[in-house]
């Protein structure tokens, strides 16, 4: 067991019923979330000690989404509480050949307002997780100083790029900069060749030519890791990992995911299922594997959160598919 934290916004979730648009009827479906909050639970269902640091508003909206996540098991002991609102976003599941598609409305949030560090390495975490969403709505500072401080308390640090041009685009604020230097700063890369060439401004046409450039750029930089997935309909995708090492590349088969329950949060799941491998001491190619089966049956679960043990994943692992567990 490896001890975490995991800083970035806890959101409300807010989703038309499948194969409605958003108020096509009076009904909206709830869910808690948030990139970061997904991996800590994901952690947590792997047997992990996890933690979120997040800044919540003080109403009963804040509460019942604290109370998701320790459901979970994850220790909310560094959520802090002040005025403001909670994050939303609204989700429109895709159908066939419609695209899902998801409205923020996530400004003026009491994280956004009024994110802030903490005395959060005085236990001496094994890892400092979080991703470039909390850097889009305002917290670079917080984040990038929070990265600095686990670096200087031991701990191993990674970072998701989790790019969201919408977020991005209603700041009007260059990601460039600040996305750099968390590059520069983690561990762990979660990001493909579309970010690594977005952010450097250089042609990133491979994996090789991803680690390259990732690398030069950061020499603590040790794993480059990412999934590239083909959308054959929103509810039949193919999933592939990758990771990249000072070592080499390192991939897995392709995975077939049809008939998907829920796309949100598959990203997260990688991640946490690369943590949790890297925590675990495994070799590259036993990590990604876990790390994509547990993305996928993701797929299979509605909600932002991967809620799939670890035991869950290794038995889609042993090939036994779909079959009755007794």
């Amino acid at each position: 067991m490896a001890r975490f934290v995991c800083f970035g916004e806890i959101l409300l979730r807010l989703s038309s019923p499948g194969g409605e648009l958003l108020l096509q009827s009076p009904v909206l479906h709830t869910h808690v979330g948030g990139a970061e909050a997904n991996v800590a639970v994901s952690l947590a269902h792997f047997g992990h000690d996890v933690r979120v640091a997040s800044t919540l508003p003080m109403n009963r909206l804040a509460w019942a989404a604290r109370d998701e996540l320790r459901r979970y098991g994850v220790n909310t002991e560094l959520v802090r509480y002040t005025k403001g609102r909670m994050g939303l976003y609204f989700l429109t599941p895709g159908a066939g050949q419609r695209a899902a598609d998801i409205v923020y409305d996530r400004a003026g949030s009491a994280f956004a307002e009024d994110a802030s560090g903490g005395d959060w390495f005085a236990a001496k975490p094994d890892w400092f997780h979080t991703s470039g969403i909390s850097f889009a709505v305002g917290a670079e500072k917080v984040a990038l100083d929070a990265m600095a401080a686990a670096k200087a308390a031991g701990a191993s640090v990674s970072f998701d790029s989790n790019f969201r041009a919408k977020l991005w685009a209603d700041r009007g604020v260059d990601p460039r900069p600040s996305l750099t230097q968390a590059f520069k700063a983690c561990n762990v890369l979660f990001a493909d060749h579309r970010d690594i060439g977005l952010v450097t401004g250089e042609s990133v046409a491979t994996p090789d030519d991803a680690a390259r450039i990732a690398f030069a750029l950061s020499p603590q930089l040790d794993t480059l890791a990412f999934t590239e997935r083909k959308v054959l309909s929103s509810d039949h995708h193919e999933l592939t990992g990758v990771m990249v090492t000072r070592s080499g590349v390192t991939r897995t088969k392709p995975h077939s995911v049809a008939g998907i329950v829920d796309r949100i949060g598959g990203g997260d799941a990688f991640a946490a299922g690369v943590l949790h491998g890297q925590a675990s001491g495994w070799n590259t190619q036993a990590t990604l594997d876990f790390a994509v089966a547990a993305a996928v049956l993701k797929h299979y679960i509605a909600g932002d959160f991967n809620l799939s043990t670890a035991d869950d994943v290794k038995f889609y692992l042993t090939n036994a598919g779909s079959d009755v567990r007794r």
